[in-house]
């Protein structure tokens, strides 16, 4: 039997490659990890029918879990008008800054001390007591005979732990292209420091062991199941020492990881490109990390709201702790939309952010091409959208802010004119970048190596992230710095 063949239609392409399989559709104009009210392609199974539109997000706490959001309230496009005198509704709850900042006292602040409150006695006590379980099943998979590293092995305890992770850390402020070589006896090589705490092999062998999880009692159905009790510890210590300022900022991170992995994420954008994707919980004001969740598809941690997407949702999780206290929250135009702001408003957070302008809900601005400068401001009551052309046009939504402009303190070199901005494209752009400066500090000392487990890499990132609060703390507890400006040093 023969069989002609044809060319396929554009019809037929899009059949193929969005209808094959009977998978969930979703939009081929989103962006490295975008949609709208549909999945991405790298998070095609998240929706969990079961959930209802009222959720009651629990995060583990003695007084009751997190707050009850009300129902999802989709926003219409027809109810935008035209109007430079937008002024944002006035929030039901002022928010308290005096419950903001570090929750812990210390005695005597020192920097060791501050790390200790996100890597406890308790959470290293937990590592240790893996690493030496580990050792003995490594240790009873050795063929008899063999010679090598484990035959000398010693149950490791909490204080060499400690030590351990302080090798580690200062590994990442003084560089070498092995690890061998920090014991090297070459004048020219030569740390004799290293010495002093570990000998290379027993750093070797603990490198080797290091564990964080159960094999024989470890739940298989979850992704990071290797290093779910780090990763719980850490976020929770993260939660109980500090409380936030008014202004908090989402955004995506990416450790580089090329190795094979279920959930490993390809963000052209990103400088890694290749890894695994944090999303994170920002504080503006002193850069510190209030929330990680790493994605792992499917069956990442958060909480599907019905109308929000999956970027809605992602905020809605993280958010959670911290609905109805007056917050502000700065995002980009993955996480934004007229429908997600209305929800937050709703519970009394404010939300600014750029937009893509074909987002559900956004009005239709005029199509004529608009000149350097200008600017379009339209509003629905509640919520200010805004159009305004720079190099290119930019749109930004807004609940916190008028529909102004200002200067921003510079000049045309061209017209001689101060130049002005929108007020929101201002303080969007001094608040967005906290997520990014994180990752520019952590790059210069981060003290992640090669690894050929995955698990062990997400741990030392984990550590870096852990050093980068406990340094904001305790510039915090002593006075020294208390703003954004401890990001950048």
């Amino acid at each position: 039997m023969s069989f002609k063949q044809r060319q396929l239609t554009n019809e037929d392409i899009v059949e193929l490659f969005f209808n094959s399989d009977n998978e969930s559709e979703y939009q081929s104009e989103a962006s490295d990890s975008d949609s709208d009210q549909e999945l991405p392609p790298n998070l095609v199974a998240m929706e969990n029918p079961e959930v209802t539109t009222q959720i009651l997000m629990e995060n583990g706490d003695e007084d009751g879990g997190r707050p009850l959001v009300g129902d999802v309230m989709e926003v219409s496009s027809s109810h935008w008008k035209d109007n430079s005198h937008f002024t944002p509704p006035v929030p039901a709850i002022a928010f308290d800054e005096g419950q903001s900042g570090v929750q812990t006292s210390l005695p005597s602040p020192t920097e060791a001390e501050c790390f200790k409150l996100f890597m406890t006695e308790q959470l290293v006590g937990d590592i240790v007591e893996e690493t030496n379980r580990y050792a003995l099943e490594l240790q009873e998979k050795t063929e008899p005979g063999v010679r090598g590293k484990l035959v000398k092995w010693v149950s490791t305890s909490v204080n060499e732990m400690y030590t351990f992770l302080v090798a580690v850390l200062l590994m990442g402020i003084v560089r070498k292209n092995s690890l061998r070589e920090y014991w090297s006896s070459d004048p020219m090589l030569a740390t004799p420091f290293f010495a002093t705490l570990f000998s290379q092999d027993r750093f070797l062998v603990l490198l080797r062991c290091l564990h964080f999880a159960n094999n024989a009692t470890a739940n298989l159905q979850d992704p990071l199941h290797k290093i779910r009790r780090v990763l719980s510890g850490l976020t929770q210590a993260f939660g109980q020492v500090f409380v936030p300022y008014k202004d908090l900022c989402i955004d995506e991170s990416l450790m580089l990881w090329k190795g094979r992995l279920s959930f490993r994420q390809y963000i052209p954008s990103k400088r890694h490109r290749f890894g695994v994707k944090f999303f994170l919980l920002c504080d503006v004001k002193t850069g510190f990390v209030q929330d990680i969740i790493i994605y792992t598809g499917s069956t990442t941690d958060i909480q599907n709201y019905e109308g929000l997407g999956v970027s809605g949702s992602v905020v809605m999780t993280m958010l959670a702790p911290h609905l109805g206290k007056g917050h502000t929250l700065y995002v980009d135009n993955w996480y934004s939309s007229p429908t997600l702001f209305q929800h937050l408003l709703s519970n009394n957070t404010g939300a600014c952010g750029t937009v893509r302008s074909n987002r559900k809900g956004m009005p239709r601005f005029s199509s004529r091409k608009m000149q350097k400068g200008e600017v379009e401001f339209l509003d629905n009551g509640k919520q200010l959208a805004v159009k305004w052309h720079d190099k290119r046009d930019v749109h930004v939504l807004s609940t916190v802010h008028t529909a102004t402009m200002s200067e921003t303190g510079r000049v045309d070199h061209l017209t001689g004119e101060r130049k002005v901005k929108p007020d929101c494209v201002q303080e969007y752009n001094k608040k967005m970048g906290a997520v990014d400066r994180v990752d520019m500090v952590n790059s210069f000392v981060e003290c992640a190596r090669k690894t050929t487990k995955w698990y062990k890499k997400i741990f030392f990132h984990l550590v870096d992230t852990a050093l980068f609060n406990s340094h904001i703390v305790h510039r915090h507890l002593t006075g020294k710095i208390t703003t954004e400006q401890v990001v950048s040093l």
